[in-house]
């Protein structure tokens, strides 16, 4: 493992709620942190973070983002695949239209990035990609059938990986971070968060933060690949 100051990981969706608290988490912790972000601002700056236009839908995008980095800094040591999008409603009202864009964000999104930092990944014989998950994959969530297949495609994206580049030393993970109360899931009333609260068995939801800090912790670890973490206390099968 290099030195922390040494260390690069590359987070997309960072203008987010999430993406925004996993930039600042490994910033304070000394890693070198390039932050990909599509229509939203970044909303932080430091030294030692490098803003980057990156539309993970786009293969020419995710490329261009990981040939800045590498040349800025010569390497990347991690891949957060943290960018999503969320159109819920019924199957029977979906449109072609919200189901596309869901799917390219969440699963396309994160295969064509993690192909992208393979090769620099691979040279180093080192690195860990870590994927955004959710337990609506798990346990598939009422209205929310796009968003709901698309991270159990991711669960199946990074078990398959895992077992392809474990060779080259790279692991491969998948995180779901239990509900957050982010702009990803649009305006939430006092009511929705009971409601979410009282699924999880200790009565209350995860936040950003905390979730940050997993990921740092994560990210260090040497021989775990291939695992699904959950960081609520929700317990399948769930009502919700």
């Amino acid at each position: 493992m290099n030195s922390p100051d040494s260390r690069v990981v590359l987070v997309t969706g960072a203008a987010g709620g999430l993406g925004t608290a996993l930039v600042e988490a490994f910033h304070r912790d000394g890693w070198r942190v390039a932050a990909g972000t599509h229509r939203s601002p970044l909303r932080i700056a430091g030294e030692r973070i490098l803003p980057l236009t990156l539309d993970v839908t786009r293969s020419d995008s995710a490329e261009a983002a990981v040939e800045t980095v590498v040349e800025r800094w010569g390497r990347i040591d991690a891949l957060i695949n943290n960018a999503g999008l969320a159109l819920d409603n019924l199957l029977a009202r979906l449109a072609v239209e919200d189901w596309d864009p869901v799917m390219a964000v969440n699963l396309k999104g994160a295969y064509l990035c993690s192909r992208a930092v393979l090769p620099a990944m691979m040279r180093q014989q080192d690195g860990h990609i870590l994927n955004l998950a959710s337990f609506s994959g798990r346990v598939g969530r009422h209205g929310a059938s796009n968003y709901s297949a698309a991270k159990a495609g991711l669960v199946g994206l990074t078990q398959s990986l895992a077992r392809e580049v474990g060779t080259f030393n790279i692991r491969v993970n998948g995180v779901s971070p239990g509900y957050l109360p982010t702009a990803l899931l649009g305006p939430v009333t006092p009511e929705d968060l009971a409601r979410h609260a009282a699924s999880n068995a200790l009565g209350r939801i995860n936040e950003t933060g905390e979730v940050a800090r997993f990921m740092i912790f994560l990210a260090g670890m040497r021989n775990v690949s291939g695992q699904v973490f959950q960081l609520d206390s929700r317990i399948a099968p769930s009502l919700y």
